[in-house]
C-alpha cells in the first residue's frame, strides 16, 4: 500500500513540475536549426524550469511572427530592413548568434568535386547556363568529366535567410542579377522546383538527378551532398569550412545595430558566401518572468553555446564580437 501512495505520489509531482515548466516559444530561420536545437537541449539540462518551443519556418516566418507577437522571439539570417523594423510596436534588437556557409549542392554521377565563379553560379540560377557541360563549368573543372545533361535549379519556397545570404552574394557578384532578380528573403526566381526549409532543398537535390540548389553547410554535410569550392574576391576556389566562414566573419564591418552583410569579402582564405544569423528579441519585454529567462539563455548561450559551434558546421562569433553581443543583452528589460 505505501508503495502505491509513494507512486502515485511522484507520479503527482512529475505532473505538477511538468505543468510549472515555463516554456518560451520561438520561430524563423532553418539556418541556424542544428545549433539552436542543441542549445536548448543543453540548457534544459542547466535550467530545468524553462523549455523553449522553436518552430524551424524560416527567416521570412520569424520575422512576421515576431511582429505580430505571437512568439517570444523571432530568429532570421537577413536583418530586417528599415521597413520591417518600422512596424515592430517596441524597439526589436538583433542578437548575432554564429556564423555559417550557404553550399552550392548538386546531384552528379560520382559526386564529382567542382570548382565554380559567382558568375557562373548566377547564371545557373538565371536559366543561362542550362547543361552540366556548359563551357563556363568544363572550364573551371579540368580533368573532370561533365554529362550533357539538363540542370535542374532547385530553390527555396519559403521565406528564408539563407536565400537572403545567397541572393545577396548573387547580387554582389553579377550585375545581371543584381538588375533581374535582387536580393531577399524572398525572390522571383527565374528557373527551377522549390523547396521548404533547407531540409526541402536538400531533399529535392539528393532525389534529383542532375539537380543543383543552395544549402546550409551542416544539411550538405548531413545528406551526403557534395558541394563546390567557390571562386572568391582574391580569385581563389575555397571550400566551405569553420576556418573560411572564420575568415570571412573576421573582415566584416559590425555596426551598432548589429545588421551586416559579409558575402564576397577581402581575403585570400575568405568563403564568399557566408554569413551571420541573428536572434529577433524585443528590448522591453511584457512578461517579466518570461524575459529574465530569456535573458539568462541568451548570456548562457554566448558565454557556453558558442564553444558548441564549431562540432555542427557554424563559425563562433570572435571574442570582440560577443562582449558587444553581451551588452546589448544587458539593455533588455523584464
Amino acid at each position: 500500500m505505501k508503495k502505491i501512495i509513494l507512486s502515485s505520489l511522484l507520479g503527482l509531482f512529475a505532473v505538477t513540475a511538468a505543468s510549472a515548466q515555463m516554456l518560451i516559444n520561438g520561430a524563423g530561420a532553418t539556418f541556424p536549426y542544428p545549433i539552436y536545437a542543441k542549445w536548448f537541449n543543453e540548457y534544459a539540462k542547466v535550467d530545468p524550469s524553462v523549455r523553449f518551443n522553436y518552430q524551424s519556418i524560416g527567416s521570412g516566418g520569424g520575422q512576421k511572427q515576431i511582429l505580430a507577437e505571437t512568439v517570444d522571439f523571432g530568429a532570421s539570417d537577413g536583418p530586417m530592413s528599415d521597413e520591417n523594423l518600422a512596424k515592430a510596436p517596441r524597439k526589436l534588437l538583433h542578437i548575432p548568434t554564429v556564423a555559417g556557409a550557404d553550399v552550392i549542392s548538386y546531384n552528379l554521377p560520382g559526386s564529382p568535386k567542382l570548382q565554380l565563379d559567382g558568375p557562373t553560379a548566377a547564371a545557373i540560377f538565371l536559366g543561362t547556363i542550362r547543361k552540366w557541360n556548359d563551357p563556363a563549368i568544363t572550364g573551371q573543372n579540368p580533368g573532370v568529366t561533365l554529362p550533357d545533361q539538363d540542370i535542374l535549379v532547385v530553390h527555396r519556397s519559403d521565406g528564408s535567410g539563407t536565400t537572403y545570404i545567397f541572393t545577396d552574394y548573387l547580387s554582389s557578384v553579377s550585375p545581371d542579377w543584381k538588375a533581374k532578380v535582387g536580393k531577399g528573403t524572398s525572390v522571383n526566381w527565374p528557373v527551377g522546383l522549390g523547396g521548404k526549409g533547407n531540409e526541402g532543398v536538400s531533399g529535392q537535390v539528393k532525389q534529383s538527378p542532375g539537380a543543383i540548389g543552395y544549402i546550409e553547410l551542416a544539411y550538405a554535410k548531413q545528406n551526403q551532398l557534395p558541394y563546390a569550392a567557390m571562386k572568391n574576391s582574391s580569385g581563389n576556389y575555397i571550400e566551405a569550412s569553420i576556418a573560411s566562414v572564420t575568415a570571412a566573419l573576421a573582415t566584416a564591418q559590425i555596426p551598432d545595430d548589429f545588421r551586416f552583410s559579409m558575402v564576397n569579402p577581402p581575403g585570400a582564405d575568405a568563403y564568399p558566401i557566408s554569413g551571420t544569423t541573428w536572434l529577433l528579441v524585443y528590448q522591453e519585454q511584457k512578461d517579466h518572468e518570461k524575459g529574465q529567462k530569456l535573458v539568462e539563455f541568451l548570456k548562457w548561450a554566448y558565454k557556453e553555446g558558442e564553444k558548441m559551434a564549431a562540432k555542427l558546421d557554424y563559425a563562433p562569433l570572435p571574442d570582440s564580437v560577443q562582449a558587444r553581443v553581451l551588452a546589448r543583452i544587458d539593455e533588455i528589460k523584464f
